[in-house]
This record gives C-alpha cells, structure tokens and sequence, in this order.
C-alpha cells in the first residue's frame, strides 16, 4: 500500500526529466498518486513535457496547455481538470520566470520596472491563481495540499539571483496567507525550498557554474541536493502524514541554510 494511494492532483511545471516537478511527479506516482500535467502552449513545448511525462511511466496522460500570465488559460486549465477528475487532493506549482538578462551579479540595480513585476506575477501571484482555482476542488474532496517551490534566495542574498529572490520571497509570503485563508477549507499550503539543482531555470541564473562545488563543499551532508531529496519530501506534504503542518517553508538543501559565512 502506498502513501498516497487514491489521491489525485496536479503538477503544474514539467518542462523536462531534469525538473523539481519532474522529481515530484515521480516520487508521487512511486507511491500511489495520480497525476494530471500542465504544458506550456505550443507544440513544442508539449512535446517536451509528454516526453519527460513518457519516461515516469504515465500512459495515455492528461495534459492541458497552461500559460500562467493569462488568467483566463488557468480558469480553463482548472475547469477542465474539474471535467476529468471528481477531485484534487494535491497540487503542484513549480513555475517561476525573470527575464535572464537581469539575473547577472551587479545588475539588480538596473532591473527595469516591467522585469522586476514580470518576474513577481509569474512566480508569485499564480500561486494565489491556481490555489483559487484548486479551492473548490480540494475542498469537495475533504481537503488537500498545495505545495510550491522556493529557494534560498528568497531569504539571503544569492549573487546573480536577483530579482528572482525577491519573486520567492513574495513567493513563500503569498503561501503563508494562503495557509491562514485556505485553513478553514482543510486546505495547507506550504513551501519547499530546494537546494540548487542543474535545471532550466537555475542555469539563467549567472556564476551558477562552480555552484555544485561550493555547495558540496559548505553543505552539513557534504553533497548536492538530488531530486529525490525534495520528491520524497513533496510525497509526505501531499500524504497525512503532514496533516498538521501548513504555511511552512521546508528546506531541502542538505542544510546549506544553516550555515553562516
């Protein structure tokens, strides 16, 4: 039996096997838990994430295309899983977006105005988006859980991350009010901050390339973070296990956090 057998939710984030929410979709799956996936439109992109959704093993796999600047394409993305599936017990968003030119050490001063609100609303206010959306849902099927994803850059400064630390920070603030709000709904809402992972979107992140080593070097487990590191932590915040706990921030980074200098 396993940990998360017949619950149901979505991963909104799969861009390829390398992916936080890749590892997530994983982790899930290995115990128990079905899951629907979200595409970026077009169909490059959904060929990409139908790939990485192929290698975990998923036949036949419900995917809709999502752009998160659109509220009307997340209003359909939710009415459309609603149409699919009779609940939602889980709900994954591992999104996040700066314009690449700005997340260079010595550029945060220099941000423009549209980069700096651009990187908040696509990593931070479609949290809030897709939790209205998941509301109902989550709600008719006696609660659930939503989890995001952060960094540590949201909490100290990390050279190059920019205006990407200050979209997590209103990421993981915009979580905790969720969680005080969604509460009375059976809902939690917390926030996993993973170490740093070779992906996508920490490779726009400039002087990321000695990072492995140095964090190998600092971190209290004398490694780097694996995806499995934080699909096995996502598994108990989707399962009962963690039914007490919301508004949280869970570092999963081999305790790179705790140390000072």
């Amino acid at each position: 039996m396993g940990l998360l057998d017949g619950k149901t939710g979505l991963i909104v984030g799969i861009a390829n096997d390398r992916s936080y929410a890749w590892h997530i979709a994983r982790a899930i799956i290995d115990h128990g838990g079905r899951c629907a996936f979200t595409h970026l439109p077009g169909e490059k992109n959904e060929r990409r994430t139908r790939r990485a959704v192929d290698d975990l093993g998923v036949k036949d796999p419900w995917l809709f295309p999502l752009d998160a600047a659109d509220d009307g394409q997340i209003n359909a993305a939710f009415e459309a899983y609603a149409r699919s599936f009779d609940q939602m017990h889980f709900m994954v968003h591992s999104i996040a977006f700066a314009d690449r030119e700005w997340l260079q050490a010595g550029k945060f001063v220099l941000t423009p105005r549209q980069a700096y609100l651009g990187a908040i609303d696509i990593s931070a206010y479609t949290l809030l988006a897709m939790a209205r959306g998941a509301r109902d849902l989550m709600a008719r099927s006696g609660g659930g859980s939503i989890m995001a994803m952060s960094y540590y850059g949201a909490e100290k400064v990390v050279p190059g991350y920019n205006v990407m630390g200050v979209a997590k920070a209103a990421l993981e603030c915009t979580g905790r009010y969720l969680a005080a709000e969604l509460g009375a709904d059976r809902i939690r809402v917390n926030l996993i901050s993973g170490g740093y992972l070779r992906t996508l979107a920490s490779s726009a992140v400039g002087g990321t390339d000695t990072m492995s080593d140095r964090v190998a070097e600092r971190a209290p487990l004398r490694r780097n973070v694996e995806g499995s590191d934080v699909g096995s932590t996502a598994v108990y915040l989707a399962s009962d296990l963690s039914s007490g706990v919301t508004g949280e921030t869970i570092y999963v980074d081999c305790g790179v956090n705790i140390i000072g200098g």
